[in-house]
Parts: structure tokens; sequence; C-alpha cells
């Protein structure tokens, strides 16, 4: 039988001098080719060290020292190597260091801690490929799975090893029956645990994916607008407070341009841009998908625009949590049924504005940034449908009068 051998070595880094003259003395792991260069927390004299016999000289206190702590770091890898032989039917270099150094070794991963590893990674990312609120997404979805590993398995976390296909559909049930959660925000939480698993496979953690055959459970998705009548109505209010004149101004406006909260907030003068029409177009990157979008300037908003606009900033700034708060106070007001959210303003434009104006829906997909045309399909399907079934009514009512 063959076996293949470990080699530890030590070596010193010369780029690397503190202020007493010492490098720092790491070791090397090698195994299947593989190499694990790590720091031994061991300083010594460059002119003290003897690469060939692996040791510090000449003897002496501090020489002996350094000698003993690196032959405990070379039984200790020694050891680890051993066990993981004893207990592991496969492991890699990675392993045999995880196993000195006390850690989990791949095989032995928990599901919170990749979830760690993804969020910290996530965290280093926020501004260049994330947003805070993507970030504080996963957050929530890690404090929603330690929840549930407590609730069901009366654990504090879970092996990756031991995962399977009932995990997910026990996950839905759980955030269903004790978050009191809607389908869609369960989907959303299943869909970043599914991502934790597949980082998982790609740093070698799993070796098969557990929920390679789930299929999220379906959902009606209803999405909510104004009306050209709600819309108008809103429009030609005016309000006593000024703050809710200014919010509603703000709402209008997302109506006629689609743009998301943080696009609203963020909007400069450096993203109206005279277009090759002529026109004036807003072009500026979508917080959510880091698209770009090139939105025209329709009458309404451009009037808004100038209304508001200083040196700077086109639009008052006000948080969210404000916005959305004053926004149901303008529903009540108004006797207007409906949560009146900053998102619906987006939907308001896709649907009243867009579609029911007859502008193709590839065109309404463009304006609103979505990645692809699936996505407007998916959540404006039911509007597209009542389109058609219109158009068709008026077709066959021309067919019908021609005959």
């Amino acid at each position: 039988m063959k076996y293949n051998k470990l080699s530890v070595l030590f070596l010193i880094d010369k780029t690397k001098i503190n202020k007493q003259d010492k490098c720092p003395i790491k070791c090397r792991i090698t195994y299947l080719k593989k190499r694990r260069v790590f720091s031994t927390g061991l300083f010594t004299v460059l002119d003290c060290w003897n690469s060939k016999k692996q040791k510090a000289i000449p003897p002496n206190k501090e020489n002996d020292y350094i000698n003993t702590q690196m032959s405990l770091i070379k039984q200790n890898i020694n050891q680890a190597f051993l066990l993981l032989q004893v207990n592991s039917k496969v492991f890699d270099v990675e392993d045999i260091y995880l196993q000195y150094a006390g850690k989990n070794v791949k095989a032995n991963k928990t599901l919170l801690e990749v979830f760690e590893l993804h969020n910290n990674r996530m965290n280093k990312l926020i501004g260049v490929e994330y947003t805070k609120s993507t970030y504080n997404k996963f957050i929530e979805a890690k404090n929603h799975v330690s929840n549930f590993i407590r609730f069901q398995y009366k654990k504090g976390d879970i092996l990756l090893e031991s995962i399977n296909q009932n995990f997910l559909d026990d996950f839905d049930f759980y955030l269903k029956s004790e978050k009191k959660q809607k389908q869609i925000t369960i989907n959303k939480s299943i869909q970043r645990v599914r991502k934790i698993i597949k980082l998982a496979l790609a740093k070698g953690y799993l070796k098969k994916d557990p929920f390679i055959l789930y299929r999220p459970k379906k959902y009606e998705t209803k999405v909510v607008y104004l009306n050209q009548k709600e819309l108008d109505k809103l429009e030609q209010h005016t309000f006593k407070q000024a703050r809710l004149n200014q919010v509603k101004d703000m709402f209008v406006f997302c109506c006629y341009t689609g743009l998301a909260y943080q696009e609203m907030s963020n909007l400069k003068k450096e993203h109206l841009i005279k277009g090759f029409d002529g026109a004036i177009w807003i072009q500026m990157m979508r917080q959510k998908t880091k698209s770009k979008v090139s939105i025209p300037l329709l009458p309404t908003a451009s009037k808004i625009i100038d209304k508001y606009k200083d040196k700077n900033r086109l639009l008052p700034v006000i948080s969210n949590q404000k916005f959305n708060s004053y926004l149901k106070e303008i529903a009540e007001l108004l006797d207007i049924e409906k949560r009146l959210t900053h998102h619906i303003a987006r939907k308001t434009f896709a649907t009243t504005v867009l579609l029911y104006n007859d502008i193709p829906i590839e065109i309404v997909s463009e304006l609103l940034g979505h990645s692809s045309i699936s996505i407007t399909q998916r959540h404006y399907a039911k509007v597209v449908q009542h389109k058609v079934s219109s158009q068709m009514s008026k077709l066959s009512k021309k067919l019908k009068n021609k005959g």
C-alpha cells in the first residue's frame, strides 16, 4: 500500500525583520503536493538560523527555547496527521493545519460557521460588491437559522454533513408557523441558506449538495400599485403640512421615474444627462443590481425637480422610515385603501405609467433596471395578461365590425 508523505519544514521570512533585528519563523506543511504556510510566533536572528539542521544556533537559552517550541509544533502536526488518517477517508493539507490548530476540519464544518465566514467576507465588500442592506439581510438570515436550529434540534449549531433535504422543508415550516412569515419572505431566507451551502461546496466543506432536488414553494405575487384615478388624486391634492406635500412630491416623482429609495436619495445634478434625442435623462447605477439605468425625465418628474433642486441635491433628504410613515398619513387623509410605501411608487411607474400606456414589457424591464426580462414578466404577469385581454377585445370588436 502506498502512503502519501507529510513534510514539515521551518523557514524564516527575511523580508520582515523587526526592531530587534529578528526574523519571524514560519512553518510549511506539504501534503499531496499542496502547501500550507503559517506563522509560529517565534523569531530568531538571521545569522543564528541553520536551514539544513532546521534549528537556531549556537546552543543558548534563547535558541534552546526556539528549538524546543519548533519540535513541539512538528510533533503536534504529526499527531494531527495521524488522527486524520485514523478518522478521515479523505483530507488535504488545509485539514491537517486545521486539526493542528484545534479548529474544525472541512469535513466537520458547521452551518453557522460557514454562515459567519460568508458574512465576514461580505462585510468587507460593502460598497464594492454589496450594499449595507444586503449584508443586513444575511445577518438576519443567520439569526433565523440559529433560532431554528435551537428550536428544531435543541443545539447551538449543526454539522454540514448532517444536513439533508428535510432541513429546508422544516425551516420553511418553522418560519411559517413560528415566525408567521409569508411564503415570499420565507423563500428569500431559504435562498440565502442555499447560497451558504454553495459556498461550502466551493470550499470543499461538502461533497454533495443536500438541496439539489429542493424546489421552492410557489406563491402568488400580488402587485400593489396606484391606479390612474388614485395617482391623479394624489398629484392634485395639496396638504396643509409642508412635510406631507414634500413626501407626496417625492413619491409622485418616483411614480414617474421608477427610482428606488436609495437612488432617489442619491439623485444629484450630475445624474441628469442630455440624451441622444435632446431630452433630459436620468443616468445612474442601481444600488441593488449595480447595473446602469437610463430613464427619460417625464414632464411631471421634471417639474418636481425644478421645485426642489438646490446646488447639488435634486430632492429633499428624508429617512426611509419617516418617508413611509408620512405615506401612511397621506393614504389615510386621501382615503386610499392601500398600504403606501416608497416601493409602491416603483410599481406604479411600471404599471399605471408604463404598461397601461402600451409601453412594451422589454422597455419596462430596461427602465426598471431589472437584470433580466424574466424578472419583470414574473412580477407583472397579471398586468400584462390584462393588457393582452384588453387589446384582444378591441381587436375582436374591430374584426366583428369589419365583417
